[in-house]
């Protein structure tokens, strides 16, 4: 099954062996749980404890968290929606190190958190040392391909989106109501949970505004207008989408250049299937004729290779202020750098600034990653390529890098 086929179980499964914490973070709904419980059930040799912090029940049995969590001694205990009780942090730094002196190291505690660790600065500044933070995303296209290569699925996830429910329903209608549900819930339960004080029909508004200028840069002052809210605020609406794992902001290039480049980062809703739900979008044709056809396909081609980056790349776009652009650049840790430009078209048609702006980065390999499934060399060194054609080169490249080290 798909859900439970996911690309990051090996991951867990090793930092289980090597952690006493592992903490894997994730957007709701997203299979966090799912794969926890997997991994416990199936690849681990202790008893296993789950609690789930939103419900009552096992909430009441955290009303003194340290004698409870004593009696977990010698199991790996899951505790989810970790966000909600972040006082937990400190007990298990004591716990963890109360352990570690009696002989036991690793694979104490699976926390599961629907916000990032920018949110969650507790657990970095109590457990440092003591765990490892794993992301799970949306199912990627390397993904959903791997259970039958014989059919193309990137229509499909692209108009869907990658939540396993929204990719798995039964037709298009309840993939759109799935999407719907899951909006109203995060803006009227998920971010009030969290102590965030921001009317429902506001954030509404503010995440379709930023739906419609998907792939732009984001104007604070202006979007402030259209709110009535400060750019202060707007600015600290848009950091909670990004910690909610539901905007991704991605940096300009800021390498040695004589070029004026822009300073501000692109915004896009991460996942495609959310994108399209705020814009009102409902079938694969009508995003044919929609006019965020091209920054929804950009976002999405970006999304699918930034989730794969292993930690040596460093991904950002570039950008002069004479409006020369390359869509993603990605950049190792020993300076190799690739320029990738992204286009829907079957015939894609590069333009000359490209290659003068991929010579003002001094990229070491170009990219073209388009709609179709084969690849070829064009000018100036460039190869056009699809987007799973690229995220198994990816994928190959980042396995010879770890091999030689």
């Amino acid at each position: 099954m798909i859900v439970l086929a996911r690309n990051l179980r090996p991951a867990l499964l090793q930092a289980l062996k090597a952690m006493p914490v592992v903490a894997l973070l994730g957007p709701r709904q997203v299979g966090k749980t799912t794969l926890a419980r997997a991994v416990a059930q199936e690849d681990t040799d202790k008893p296993v404890s789950y609690f789930d912090l939103e419900l009552d029940s096992d909430l009441a049995k955290f009303a003194d968290a340290e004698a409870f969590l004593r009696q977990q001694e010698g199991k790996l205990t899951i505790i989810d929606k970790i966000q909600h009780q972040p006082q937990l942090f400190r007990i298990l730094r004591g716990l963890v190190d109360e352990r570690k002196r009696q002989g036991e190291r690793t694979g104490q505690f699976l926390l599961l958190g629907s916000a990032s660790r920018d949110l969650l600065q507790q657990t970095s500044e109590s457990l440092a040392g003591r765990v490892r933070f794993l992301e799970l995303n949306p199912l990627t296209l390397a993904e959903v391909q791997s259970e039958n290569e014989s059919i193309d699925f990137t229509d499909q996830l692209w108009m869907r989106g990658g939540f396993p429910d929204s990719y798995l329903a039964v037709n298009n209608q309840e993939s759109y109501n799935w999407r719907n549900d899951f909006i109203r819930t995060y803006i009227e339960r998920d971010i009030p949970q969290l102590g965030v004080n921001i009317p429902p029909t506001k954030m509404r508004r503010f995440w379709t505004m930023l739906a419609h200028l998907n792939g732009q840069q984001v104007n604070f002052s202006n979007l402030g207008k259209s709110l009535d809210a400060t750019h202060t605020t707007i600015r600290n609406y848009l950091d909670l989408l990004t910690d909610l794992y539901m905007v991704r902001q991605l940096t300009p290039w800021y390498g040695n250049t004589k070029k004026r480049l822009v300073k501000a980062p692109k915004v896009f809703v991460r996942d495609t299937g959310l994108l399209h739900r705020l814009l009102g979008i409902q079938d694969y044709n009508a995003l044919l004729s929609h006019p965020v056809i091209g920054s929804s396909w950009e976002g999405f081609v970006i999304e699918n290779i930034l989730t794969q980056l292993t930690d040596d790349w460093t991904p950002s776009y570039y950008r002069t202020s004479n409006g020369t652009e390359i869509d993603l650049v990605l950049e190792t840790t020993s300076g190799e750098i690739w320029a990738i430009e992204i286009k829907r078209s079957l015939a894609p048609k590069i333009k000359a600034s490209y290659h003068h702006a991929a010579e003002d980065l001094g990229a070491h390999r170009k990219f073209v990653i388009y709609s179709g499934r084969d690849q070829f060399p064009i000018s100036n060194e460039t190869e056009v390529i699809g987007l799973a054609g690229f995220m198994e080169l990816l994928s190959k490249y980042q396995d010879n890098s770890t091999s030689e080290t």
